[in-house]
């Protein structure tokens, strides 16, 4: 086994764990966060196995995604989305993580290509109020979830939220519960949400203790960016 598949291993032995010491029956889903990565580092460690993608910007997304069409990849935007960028990103991405305001929700069901499956959506969540994130606010979570409901060409998955990196654990563990209670009540509400799509390299096994489906990972399977 290559230096890179024993990395993408050794990842994803810790998810299971994780799971595995939180009791769950299946554990989290694996999101490479590729931005600002070469597409032929996307391409090696989709040889080593790995099939779901993020990026942070519309335009180096779209770009990776068409140079790597022919590996059937599954997209993921999960950086801030700009109304005049929704045409592209509706073309493109298989998934949209940060859907925060009812402007997109219009912008991106119009723009789905008819031939294409709905755009899966999370509704991405400002969970601890920071003046520096995107996210809605956790009350306008409801109203949100059923617009996107409501989009025939989209479908509602569930939640994401990028916590306030607070050094206090407990902090952070608390904020993983609020997003998971919040997701709970929108799962109670819409059928078909599955996805709490929480944690990065550094708190993802916490994140997936207090119930994420997906971790968000990049540092720990690319390395320190340059």
């Amino acid at each position: 086994m290559g230096t890179l598949e024993q990395t993408l291993h050794g990842v994803l032995q810790t998810i299971e764990n994780a799971a595995k010491l939180a009791g769950r029956p299946r554990g989290a889903r694996l999101l490479a966060v590729s931005k600002t990565r070469p597409a032929d580092a996307v391409r090696a460690l989709a040889g080593a196995g790995q099939r779901a993608f993020g990026e942070n910007y519309v335009q180096e997304g779209v770009a990776k995604a068409r140079e790597l069409a022919d590996l059937g990849l599954e997209w993921h935007l999960i950086g801030h989305l700009q109304s005049n960028k929704c045409r592209e990103a509706a073309e493109v991405f298989d998934w949209v993580q940060s859907v925060d305001r009812l402007k997109l929700v219009d912008a991106l069901d119009k723009a789905r290509p008819a031939g294409r499956p709905p755009l899966n959506v999370l509704v991405q969540v400002n969970v601890d109020g920071e003046a520096s994130k995107s996210g809605c606010d956790p009350a306008d979570v409801p109203a949100l979830a059923a617009a996107v409901a409501a989009a025939p060409h989209l479908r509602l998955r569930g939640l994401m939220a990028i916590p306030e990196p607070h050094p206090d654990p407990a902090r952070r563990r608390d904020s993983f519960r609020r997003l998971k209670a919040l997701h709970d009540a929108v799962a109670a509400a819409f059928p078909g949400v599955d996805t709490l799509s929480m944690g990065m390299s550094d708190d993802f096994e916490t994140a997936i203790a207090e119930g994420s489906t997906l971790v968000r990972i990049g540092t720990a399977l690319f390395g320190p960016r340059g």
